[in-house]
């Protein structure tokens, strides 16, 4: 089994919609409108990898995903989803992006999210206060400062 990192294609809006329940028109609109990133994990199905033919081909299994954008010089991570360690290698790909073109990263967390909190720390983003609520649930600002 190998996880990686890969762009999401159209073709992934189901998946990213039933990961996060939301319908996949919505999520084929965010991949169409954002950097969308997905974690996936192959698993080897046959016998002779080396040589299997299509229908033996590698199984791929989406373990979550990251959406960011650009406004006004900062990037935005708009939706995160994946268990801990997934998460923050996942928000490694805005950060990237961010650190290259001299931005600052700013992501909001509902409360409830464990795992997002946890990636968000690990990776480096630090608690700025609260933020806004959603669906009547609160959240907490993070920010990722590339330059310290």
């Amino acid at each position: 089994m190998t996880v990686s990192v890969r762009d999401a294609v159209e073709a992934d809006a189901e998946t990213l919609g039933s990961i996060v329940d939301l319908p996949a028109d919505a999520l084929r609109n965010v991949v169409h409108d954002r950097t969308v990133r997905l974690a996936v994990e192959r698993t080897e199905t046959g016998p002779n990898t080396d040589t299997d033919t299509d229908a033996d081909a590698d199984a791929e299994s989406v373990l979550g995903f990251v959406a960011f954008d650009v406004r006004s010089g900062t990037v935005h991570v708009t939706q995160l989803a994946g268990d801990a360690e997934v998460a923050e290698r996942l928000l490694a790909e805005p950060v990237r992006f961010a650190v290259n073109e001299g931005f600052d990263v700013a992501f909001v967390v509902p409360d409830s999210d464990d795992d997002a909190e946890a990636a968000a720390e690990a990776a480096g983003f630090e608690a700025t206060g609260p933020g806004p609520h959603f669906d009547g649930q609160s959240t907490t600002r993070y920010r990722f400062d590339p330059s310290g």
